[in-house]
């Protein structure tokens, strides 16, 4: 079955990779409007699937759609491709031939549903929606999470496939639970690249799968993060119960159930961290629980969290107060101090729930010395004011070189789908730091590069041709232009 799903999408691929700009548009656009007239079916099927509350999935949804519309939009204006064209020097000794490059989509892509995001990362997320913007044909395997949901979803992406005129099996989805299915989708030879977000384990799984094959493809997956934030001394004096406050509400939002949830809390040991320490370890008691995604995560968390408490040196600042049934988490804020932190790895190890760690530290060198330690990240907070950024402009330079994304005054919680979005760190973060899984540059994950030498006029694709009939903008002869 694994190998006819492959077969057909790889048929499909040429005929819709060869779709205008304006057809591709026009059926994201479709897809968009398709989920949208699901209407309350969608989101009382994902709320009894994912215990996620109506106001979140109804948001979910506004950015499913939004972002099929961002990539619409992209793709008709045409830019993305990034054309270059050099010209014929014949005169030059040696001469020059003439040259143009642009981006090609790469062929049949597999998509892993996420578990976290039933609609804006799963069946229709952005892995999907870039992937078809690019020209690839997709195969969704289904997250067992939320299986009717991601049927509705698969069943408007159909509707758009039929009203729009695109290949039967420019889509496909494919809803089993084995996990030797999805060994097969990244292993069969047709199969061109991979989309994933969700667990280290997982990825690092398809990783390997994707190596083991006679042509090695890109897994391009998102994994682990623990989102540091450092609180600088100015801003922690003057602010720490609303700092604690602020970052209570940010690392049991949604019980933790974010990528980007902060789930590191460092600081120099001072008067107001105390009070910082007192604030958060009151705060987190009295915060609202609700049942995780799934009976599989709830169990994950509930191991990792008591794995985490029982190291040696850790202190519980605060914990769920009230007693939690079924898959309810028990939220909980640790604290541990630099030394104790920095000799224990385990301790650096993400917890995917409402659970947050605070170290204590002795220096500000000791901040940077857990920095230097810490592995890849997707974010990576300063909680500081002007003064504090200067004075601690190494800091925020050490940052850069750990995360994707680097934060001042904010929680790293809620991710813009915008083009200068970068949504992707160093491994573990993801696969390939310099690319990201949300923003209109998602994209060019699906894509190569083909250089045509000499090619005759008549067989240029339209964005490489003399007069520019699609009028993007292009690299021609060092100058950018249309």
């Amino acid at each position: 079955m694994n190998k006819q799903t492959m077969q057909q999408a790889a048929t499909a691929f040429p005929v819709y990779r060869k779709k205008s700009n304006a057809e591709r548009a026009e059926f994201l656009e479709r897809i968009a409007s398709e989920i949208e007239a699901l209407g309350d079916t969608l989101i009382q099927t994902a709320m009894a699937e994912s215990n996620l509350p109506e106001a979140r999935l109804l948001g979910e949804r506004g950015r499913t759609a939004n972002q099929l519309r961002l990539f619409a939009n992209l793709v008709r204006e045409g830019s993305w491709v990034e054309a270059v064209i050099d010209t014929a020097q014949p005169e030059r000794i040696p001469p020059r031939p003439d040259l143009r490059k642009m981006l090609n989509p790469l062929g049949p892509v597999v998509v892993f549903g996420a578990s976290n995001f039933p609609l804006a990362f799963s069946t229709a997320g952005g892995d999907t929606a870039s992937a078809l913007a690019a020209g690839c044909t997709v195969v969704i395997k289904g997250h067992p999470g939320h299986p009717k949901t991601s049927a509705l979803v698969f069943g408007a992406m159909q509707a758009a496939i039929a009203a729009c005129g695109m290949p039967e099996h420019t889509i496909q989805h494919v809803d089993s639970t084995d996990f030797a299915t999805g060994k097969a989708l990244v292993q069969d030879p047709l199969t061109q690249a991979v989309g994933f977000t969700g667990s280290l384990a997982g990825g690092t799984a398809l990783v390997e799968y994707a190596r083991e094959r006679k042509q090695p493809i890109p897994v391009f997956a998102e994994m682990s993060s623990i989102n540091p934030v450092i609180l600088l001394p100015e801003i922690l004096s003057a602010q720490p119960e609303a700092l604690a406050k602020q970052l209570a509400a940010s690392f049991t939002l949604g019980m933790g159930q974010f990528c980007t949830k902060p789930g590191l809390i460092l600081a120099q040991d001072c008067e107001a961290l105390d009070v910082f320490l007192r604030t958060i370890g009151h705060e987190v008691p009295g915060l609202p629980t609700m049942p995780m995604l799934h009976g599989g995560i709830h169990a994950a968390y509930e191991k990792n969290l008591h794995t985490a408490l029982e190291q040696p040196g850790l202190g519980v600042l605060g914990k769920t107060a009230k007693e939690v049934s079924g898959i309810e988490p028990t939220a909980a804020v640790a604290l541990v101090d630099g030394d104790t932190f920095l000799a224990n790895p385990k301790l650096h190890e993400e917890v995917f729930g409402p659970y947050a760690l605070v170290v204590k530290c002795q220096s500000k060198q000791q901040i940077a010395q857990i920095l230097e330690h810490l592995e890849g990240q997707l974010t990576l907070t300063f909680m500081a004011t002007d003064a504090d950024a200067l004075a601690n402009a190494d800091l925020v330079e050490l940052g850069q070189s750990r995360a994707g994304r680097v934060i001042f005054n904010g929680v790293p919680t809620g991710v813009e789908v915008v083009a200068s979005m970068q949504h992707g760190g160093p491994y573990p973060a993801t696969t390939d730091s310099r690319f990201t899984s949300v923003g209109s540059d998602a994209i060019k994950r699906w894509a190569r590069p083909i250089c045509y030498q000499n090619y005759p006029a008549a067989l240029l694709p339209m964005e490489l041709q003399d007069n520019n009939p699609l009028g993007i903008w292009r690299w021609v002869d060092g100058v950018f232009t249309k």
